[in-house]
């Protein structure tokens, strides 16, 4: 092993995805010298086994099953997909899993890269082995951030590493279509993997422990992903734990809690994630190794005054596009903070403060139909005491919502704080909603008063015009 003499920089950010990217942007643009550590790929999983392999796998069977709601399409598309084609496109979309354009990104605003593994060593040290085993030693002279993601839990199933099961990474990277495929899990992985490998040609069974899909969003987004995915052949049992699971002459045997016996090619367990901080130093400063980190609205960690967790591994909101923000504001207070500026802005929607994670997170789910949601459920608003009134509306009786097909379906739903007429949350299910939810996100962050939504007039004939539908429904009821 060799070693290089400790190298300063301003700050230093363990890991090198999307978030990792962006705080190292925000500093590097500050005037800050900065070091990005990364063990894997530059670019992490959103690009790699996630967000853009998932979604180019997906988009082809959405776009088939909005041209077959078409008369006068229909027609023309009925046969299936290329699977070899959608396989290669995704490859695309992955840069074939080589991430040199994303270190010429790097390089090219000024950070410096360092392929290895990066361990905290104490205060503002990070020591990084790369796989030749050469060792560097950096020091941060105002911030470490850490933004090292999450990663795909497994159960805790005798023989279950013997059989090789899938994990979101194997889904969203696997070469071949599975002639029979388990799913596990009734979140928005195992929904969306479970609509794109059917899409492809993929006999799927999808297990849920609990009653429905998507827990997290409005009851009526999990049910009508339920019907709409076993209407397209998919056989969903909710209710169902699977007990143990097996390979025999190649056949993956899983057995459930009420005794059934499913046989497949390839199996999926997509239940949940755990903090990628079981090796990177956190007890040479006093934490807790695995734990997720704790911080405050500046993206600090609790007790620090020097290190920052950014993305999934403060357990705020695991979504790429929050951790995005997240690394926006994480860059902004860490430059603050090296000019002088020891007291950031109290004002909650300054720069420096993740004030949407408590209020206004988006995301979208990309099943058939889609679901989309921000802020809070009925159910959540109810739980936090607040006052309210939920309005739902058909999306299918919108205008615009024919231009999609004859047997539109969806549903749109509102959630009023009647103390102070703005919106909490709102959610739309159906397709093409995931393209609504960024003005339910405006309307939500900003707390836009409804005498004042009233003007913001939607397009004539679009999906959109459900606002106004929507407020027509709160005024009148």
């Amino acid at each position: 092993m060799t070693e290089t003499d400790s190298i300063a920089y301003d700050v230093v950010v363990l890991g090198a995805g999307p978030v990792g990217e962006n705080i190292a942007d925000r500093t590097r643009a500050a005037g800050l010298s900065t070091a990005v550590v990364e063990s894997e790929l530059v670019g992490g999983e959103c690009s790699y086994w996630a967000c853009m392999p998932s979604k180019a796998l997906l988009r082809p069977g959405l776009a088939q099953a909005d041209a077959r709601r078409l008369p006068g399409l229909a027609q023309a598309v009925q046969g299936p997909l290329d699977a070899a084609a959608v396989l290669a496109r995704r490859n695309g979309f992955t840069g074939n899993w080589n991430d040199d354009g994303q270190i010429q990104w790097l390089d090219g605003i000024g950070v410096d890269f360092y392929r290895g593994h990066g361990r905290l060593a104490g205060p503002k040290k990070v020591e990084v082995t790369g796989s030749d085993g050469e060792r560097h030693v950096l020091t941060a002279g105002h911030a470490v951030a850490v933004s090292t993601g999450s990663r795909a839990v497994l159960p805790d199933l005798p023989g279950l590493a013997d059989i090789k099961p899938w994990t979101s990474r194997e889904a969203t990277s696997a070469q071949t279509v599975p002639g029979r495929l388990i799913v596990i899990g009734g979140g928005v992985v195992a929904t969306e993997m479970a609509t794109a490998w059917h899409a492809l040609g993929s006999k799927v069974t999808l297990l849920v422990r609990g009653k429905g899909l998507l827990n997290r969003m409005e009851p009526f987004a999990g049910e009508m992903v339920a019907a709409a995915l076993t209407e397209a052949g998919v056989d969903v049992r909710t209710g169902t734990s699977v007990t143990s699971v097996t390979r025999e002459n190649g056949t993956i045997v899983a057995v459930t809690d009420n005794g059934d016996r499913i046989e497949a090619d390839e199996i999926l367990f997509a239940t949940g994630r755990a903090p990628r901080t079981d090796d990177i130093g956190l007890d040479t400063i006093g934490l807790e190794p695995g734990s997720w980190l704790e911080v405050d609205d500046s993206l600090r960690v609790t007790g620090s005054d020097w290190l920052y967790a950014v993305g999934d591994v403060n357990h705020r909101a695991l979504l790429t596009h929050q951790g995005k923000y997240q690394a926006r504001i994480a860059g902004a207070a860490i430059a603050a903070r090296a000019s002088g500026v020891s007291l950031l802005d109290s004002d909650p929607w300054s720069a420096h403060a993740a004030t949407a994670d408590h209020s206004a997170v988006p995301q979208v789910v990309f099943t058939d139909p889609e679901a989309a949601a921000v802020g809070l459920s009925l159910a959540e608003a109810e739980q936090a005491g607040h006052r309210v009134r939920a309005v739902d509306y058909d999306l299918g009786s919108v205008a615009g919502a024919s231009l999609y097909g004859d047997d539109y379906r969806g549903r749109a739903r509102m959630v009023v704080d009647l103390e102070r007429e703005i919106l909490l949350g709102v959610t739309f299910v159906g397709p093409g909603v995931g393209e609504l939810i960024h003005s339910a996100t405006i309307a939500v962050a900003g707390q836009v008063p409804i005498s004042r939504l009233w003007h913001a007039v939607p397009s004539y004939p679009t999906i959109s015009e459900v606002w106004l539908r929507l407020l027509e429904s709160y005024r009148d009821n």
